[in-house]
């Protein structure tokens, strides 16, 4: 179905060749994992089964065609044998999802009953019956996908091409992705698929052809995605900030009980807090103040004169009972009963 034979392949501007004698074959209804860190030449093995690379050293061979006989001009041609789905999903955006379906059989030449009987049923295959007039922005990540896989589905293509198709996916939506693949496969299509996610790969046992650096590392069947103890781990760190926040925290819970009077034992101690602090707030006494009626009226002159306050002695105002002492201006201030002045700290 699909053969490498010791294949190599060279850019210009590159010292490294992206792959390097790579030889392996795929059967027909095979599912194949292609699997290798990034720039390991997953992806020109996929490009040149597609016929959009041409390998600089030995011979690719798809569906019994040596791909060096296959002109530029006939390459379309080919294609039409070869579904492939990408991680972009390359959707035409001002067309529905059945205008997207159809045009990969537009363009084939399809007829019109072909078509309405063909796009339906590939919808229907995906898990998309009744979504045939939304447009792609209507959609999400999944359906989007979905939309794609059927896209190369509807003209039966004997080998499906999947370039990391979950890669913009979340997980859920990414297993149902992959149960769909699988099921394609069920059907007698061949699958080769470039993927990074590993928890797919060892779940599914499927083959597995890893490479590393453009050479092949192995080819197992019924394998894993390989030993990944060697890939950096991330680990928990502290939450930024968290330990501000707890004495931020606590020196604010300090100050609450301070101007509270220390914390309450019960409701009827802060409402005496309350009144308090209420009652300290006004005026011990207010005179009263004169008005013109009373400026007309001259007091009585009764040959008493009323006592003057002795200038040396000093009152205080009485505070008012049930004050807390934690309230005093002084205490609050840190100042001393000593202290005869107030000014600026150094």
């Amino acid at each position: 179905m699909i053969r490498f034979e010791n294949v190599t392949k060279r850019y210009r501007g590159t010292s490294k060749p992206a792959l390097q004698n790579v030889d392996f074959e795929v059967q027909r209804g095979e599912f194949v994992f292609l699997v290798g860190p990034s720039g390991s030449g997953k992806s020109t093995c996929l490009r040149m089964v597609l016929r959009e690379e041409t390998p600089s050293e030995g011979r690719v061979v798809v569906l019994g065609r040596d791909l060096r006989t296959v002109s530029n001009r006939k390459a379309p041609y080919f294609r039409r044998h070869i579904g492939a789905v990408f991680q972009d999903f390359r959707l035409l955006p001002t067309k529905t999802v059945t205008q997207n379906v159809a045009f990969a059989l537009e363009v084939i030449g399809a007829s019109r009953a072909a078509i309405r009987q063909s796009v339906p049923e590939v919808l229907a295959l995906v898990g998309l019956e009744g979504k045939g007039k939304r447009l792609p922005h209507e959609l999400s990540g999944g359906e989007q996908q979905r939309v794609a896989i059927a896209r190369a589905l509807v003209n039966r293509p004997q080998v499906l091409l999947a370039d990391e198709p979950t890669g913009n996916l979340d997980p859920a939506t990414s297993v149902g992705i992959m149960q769909l693949l699988a099921r394609i496969n069920t059907t007698g299509t061949t699958v080769l698929m470039a993927t990074h996610e590993a928890g797919f790969v060892d779940q599914m046992q499927r083959r597995v052809i890893e490479l590393h650096e453009g050479e092949m590392m192995r080819d197992e069947r019924h394998g894993g995605y390989g030993d990944t103890s060697s890939l950096p781990s991330l680990a928990p760190g502290p939450e930024r900030g968290a330990a501000a926040v707890a004495a931020l925290t606590a020196v604010l819970e300090v100050h609450r009980e301070t101007v509270t009077g220390g914390t309450a034992t019960g409701e009827g101690d802060a409402a005496a807090a309350d009144e308090a602090r209420a009652d300290a707030s006004t005026p011990l006494t207010t005179p009263p103040v004169p008005t013109d009626a009373d400026a007309s009226v001259e007091p009585e002159r009764t040959g008493e004169v009323a006592p003057q306050p002795d200038e040396d002695a000093t009152t205080e105002p009485e505070l008012p009972e049930g004050l807390p002492d934690a309230l005093g201006v002084a205490d609050r201030l840190g100042l001393d009963d000593d202290d005869d002045e107030v000014g600026p700290t150094r």
